[in-house]
C-alpha cells in the first residue's frame, strides 16, 4: 500500500512539474533575441504622451500549428471589469514556430488584459500589463 501511495505521489509531482515547466507564456518586453529570449521584461511600461511601443512575445512548449494568431486587448477597470479595446492580428506565421513576437504601440495609459488566440480560437496565453504616461 505504501508503495502505491509513493508511486501515485511521484506521478502527481511529475505531472505538476511538467505543467509548470513547460507552460505557454506571454511576455511583455522591450526587446528579444534571435532565440526568443526576452529582455526588458515587465508588467509595467511608461510611454510618452504621443504613444510608445513594446513587444508581446509568446513562447510555447509545442509547435504553433497555425499561420496566424490574434491578440485581444481588454481595458480593465478598478473593479476588475474588462472592456474590449481592440484585436491585433499577426499573420504569415509558420506552423512550426514555438515562439513569436509582435511590436505593439499603446497610446493610452491603463491596466490591460491581453489574450493570445490561435487560428482555432483557443487561448494560447494571457497576461496583464499596466501602462503609465512618462
Amino acid at each position: 500500500m505504501k508503495k502505491a501511495i509513493m508511486v501515485f505521489s511521484f506521478v502527481m509531482f511529475l505531472s505538476l512539474f511538467s505543467k509548470m515547466s513547460f507552460s505557454q507564456t506571454l511576455y511583455f518586453c522591450t526587446d528579444y533575441d534571435d532565440y526568443g529570449t526576452p529582455s526588458g521584461t515587465s508588467s509595467t511600461f511608461y510611454i510618452p504622451n504621443g504613444g510608445g511601443y513594446f513587444y508581446f512575445l509568446v513562447k510555447l512548449p509545442y509547435e504553433l500549428n497555425c499561420t496566424y494568431v490574434s491578440y485581444e486587448i481588454y481595458t480593465v477597470d478598478n473593479n476588475g471589469y474588462e472592456t474590449f479595446n481592440t484585436t491585433i492580428d499577426q499573420t504569415d506565421m509558420s506552423k512550426t514556430w514555438v515562439w513569436f513576437a509582435k511590436k505593439v504601440t499603446f497610446y493610452t495609459p491603463g491596466y490591460y488584459h491581453v489574450y493570445v488566440r490561435d487560428c482555432f480560437n483557443f487561448i494560447l496565453a494571457d497576461s496583464f500589463v499596466t501602462i503609465y504616461y512618462k
